[in-house]
């Protein structure tokens, strides 16, 4: 069990689609995001448009911040089992390879479409991060999936 609130990466149990689960899950969503604006809006004072700079901490903590974002904007993270096969086709945020960046996949489970979809998706997500602060570049990687590889931006 957590203490508190953890922004969905997409490694973890595929969340409720709906009911109160899912009604209690975009609440937590809802509170957590306000929060990090506020943050951001309080710490960012040389900025032209606070909100839109990612803060410090986001920066320290950029897969649990990406995570935020993303769920915030209304896209589905992926899900996995306990035995690690994905069971929800969604966004994945992981620790990027260099330092200070994160990577943002599209995945589902096998047969999914998802690697049909990725790139409108994962073109929206970039779309959605850019709006926040980051730079979201597009990249095909191994056995050409695309990727997002996001870092601060400028």
């Amino acid at each position: 069990m957590t203490d508190g609130f953890e922004p969905a990466t997409g490694d973890g149990p595929a969340l409720a689609g709906t009911g109160r689960a899912a009604e209690v899950r975009t609440a937590e969503v809802r509170t957590a995001f306000e929060g990090m604006l506020q943050i951001r809006r309080l710490t960012n004072t040389e900025a032209v448009d606070p909100a839109a700079v990612p803060a410090a901490w986001e920066l320290h903590r950029m897969v649990r911040a990406v995570a935020l974002a993303l769920e915030a904007s209304g896209f589905a993270p992926s899900g996995v089992d306990a035995d690690g096969r994905r069971t929800a086709t969604g966004y994945r945020v992981r620790a990027g390879e260099r330092p200070h960046t994160v990577h943002v996949d599209w995945l589902g489970p096998a047969g999914s479409g998802a690697a049909h979809s990725e790139d409108a998706e994962l073109t929206a997500c970039a779309e959605a991060l850019g709006r926040l602060g980051w730079e979201a570049l597009l990249y095909r990687g191994p056995r050409k999936r695309r990727f997002l590889e996001v870092e601060r931006g400028v």
